[in-house]
């Protein structure tokens, strides 16, 4: 293998981008420049996270952990050059680096450089994980030279607004404690020793204490860049033109990415479900050539874990020997197949994990035994699928008919003592909050509880409704949506949603288990819409719909399907302060009174998406 360190490509506005190539042994240059011996196609991945390193996306199932020379070998060995580089900004690329804004035109230049290399043979496909997903849909978006195939992997926005770094118009702060992590490793911090210990020394679960962020009052105060565009992005409310930036957007640009072959792959307690499944629908439609969709139960990038949070689901959840030998082997197949007319083995368009059906007890690890197994399919969601609905009703149930006469239920949230965050679809939030699948209680592991191990349930702030026992298995698999008509005294206010698997009381866990599904969330000054925010008026009825994240559970025969409404889900989103002041910059915080109306004519319920 010959390897090519640090060439800097340089992007149309003059940036260098810093590249690693690796070439197969085969290749020589060719005395002329009109001709070349054995030219190969090309995979590239991009990245912030440093080219150089290993990726955390290349652990395998005994543990050991790919270095990017072992990762391009195996390319090499099979017939491909593979190029890394640094995104802009980052590790040895210069320029300025501004989350996301980039990476379409960068992408763009570093395929047509790609393409007209001696060693491309004018075939590209593209990798990576997360941030390195979203380079590849960013990219392809602007159809660039070559590009042939493409492998997501947790990522890739089909719009940022909705998932990613808002979500019902709330604010995600995971990009918060993103921002501060990435900031730590950043070339300013490299550069500048006192700088770097003086973000050491911030306490950032202080901070989190301490919110929302001003612009010179934060733990990014040191390195404005980073400090601008988070906090651009937090008070960035409405959905407008910004929003719709390349690198964050595709919904309007799914019409120029190339009809090549597609694999998308994501898991049911990554942050990016709903990315994921809107990039395979409209692709899955539109593109003539495959697109391949693999759903697991994993967090972020997981793919060897079998375990999310305190619930484990068995050996046959792990990536590799299920799915495939491996999740190297498996890129290096779909690349042979659409980039080398290799002959691989066939596999199914559509590979998801269906949770649950385990005995429920608690293993040697003290995690609960959910179990799940792997369905295949060439659509989703699957041809079987069926819709079913649930009315809440005052009593506490969910129930297949709406209140007769006119109900409503009411609380009293207060934006100083929120709801906490335990589990759920999270990333990138250490040290502050971790995501998984939790028995939903004050935990003292989690940020903002009492630590009393109280359930959740217990508090003043969320209403409970569930169904009475299942009389037999029922399985989730699609889509998870709430309809609430709701009213409030506030000028603004959130509503959350919280889907739950309530397992009965067991030997190993004897006040049950309370298993967290999924959760959304809705800003209602945008109950007209995301474009046009509109303050609450006292008195008024408004219809708002939580779309939580997609799921694929078998909630079993006598467990119970729950549904809790609270009004926050701190630190997963940031509070709402009630005031309706502008986003991200409230100066007050005002308690409101919340109410939920049950009734034929104001029929709240959720709905499932089953088989």
């Amino acid at each position: 293998m010959k390897i090519l360190k640090d060439i800097m490509v340089k992007s149309r506005d003059g940036i260098l981008l810093a590249t690693d190539v690796y070439l197969p042994d085969s290749w020589q240059e060719a005395s002329t420049v009109e001709s070349t011996v054995h030219a190969f196609p090309v995979i590239i991945e991009r990245t912030p996270y440093n080219k150089s390193a290993p990726s955390r996306s290349e652990l395998d199932l005994s543990g050991h952990l790919l270095t990017r020379e072992e990762m391009a070998k195996a390319f090499t060995d099979a017939g491909f050059a593979c190029v890394f580089q640094d995104c802009r900004g980052r590790y040895n690329s210069t320029g300025t680096f501004t989350k996301y804004v980039n990476e379409a035109e960068d992408g763009f230049d570093t395929c047509e450089w790609i393409h007209q290399r001696p060693w491309c043979n004018g075939s590209i496909g593209s990798m990576g994980l997360s941030y390195a997903a979203h380079t590849q849909m960013a990219m392809a978006c602007l159809n660039p030279p070559g590009l042939a195939c493409m492998a997501l992997d947790s990522g890739g926005f089909s719009s940022a607004y909705e998932c990613g770094i808002r979500q019902g118009g709330a604010f995600e702060l995971k990009q918060a404690t993103w921002a501060y992590r990435q900031a730590l490793v950043s070339p300013e911090a490299k550069a500048d020793p006192i700088l770097k210990k003086a973000l050491e020394n911030e306490d950032i679960i202080e901070w989190f204490k301490e919110m929302p962020w001003k612009r010179g009052h934060s733990p990014l105060r040191h390195i404005p860049d980073y400090e601008s565009y988070l906090l651009e992005q937090w008070e960035a409310g409405t959905f407008n033109e910004f929003w719709k930036k390349s690198g964050i957007y595709s919904l309007d640009s799914y019409q120029n990415i190339p009809d090549i072959p597609i694999l998308l792959m994501s898991s049911w307690y990554d942050v990016y479900v709903k990315s994921t499944l809107d990039n395979y629908r409209v692709l899955s439609e539109q593109n003539t050539a495959p697109v391949s969709l693999i759903m697991g139960p994993w967090l972020h990038g997981d793919r060897n874990i079998t375990h999310s949070g305190d619930v484990e689901f068995g050996e046959a959840a792990s990536f590799d020997n299920n799915v495939a030998e491996n999740w190297l082997q498996q890129r290096i197949d779909w690349f042979r197949l659409w980039l080398l007319d290799a002959q691989v083995q066939d596999q199914p368009t559509v590979r998801v994990f269906q949770m649950g059906g385990g005995d429920g007890q608690k293993n040697a690890q003290g995690r609960l035994n959910h179990g799940g197994h792997w369905i295949h399919g060439t659509e989703w969601p699957l041809p079987q699928t069926r819709v079913q609905q649930w009315f809440l009703r005052a009593g506490g149930q969910l129930d297949d008919q709406p209140e007769p006469e006119p109900r409503a239920l009411s609380y009293l949230f207060d934006p100083t003592s929120p709801m906490p965050t335990v589990g759920g679809a999270l990333t990138s939030g250490k040290p502050v909050f971790v995501g998984g699948a939790f028995d939903q209680k004050e935990d003292p592991r989690f940020f903002g509880t009492k630590g009393n191990g109280l359930p959740l349930s217990a508090r003043k702030d969320v209403l409970v409704f569930e169904t009475s026992k299942l009389a037999q298995d029922l399985v989730a698999a699609g889509k998870v949506t709430i309809k609430l008509f709701i009213e409030s005294d506030a000028l603004d206010t959130d509503f959350t949603a919280k889907l739950i698997d309530v397992y009965p009381p067991s030997e190993d866990y004897p006040q049950g288990f309370a298993m967290n599904i999924s959760d959304g969330i809705f800003r209602c000054r945008y109950h007209k819409s995301f474009e046009q925010p509109e303050l609450l008026s006292r008195g008024q009825v408004y219809e708002i719909s939580i779309e939580a994240f997609a799921t694929c559970n078998m909630f079993k025969k006598g467990h119970r399907i729950r549904l809790d409404i609270s009004s926050s889900n701190f630190p997963k989103f940031d509070v709402n302060p009630n005031s309706g002041e502008p986003e991200g910059s409230a100066q007050l915080m005002t308690v409101a009174k919340n109410t939920i109306h049950l009734s034929s004519a104001h029929p709240s319920s959720l709905t499932l998406e089953v088989l």
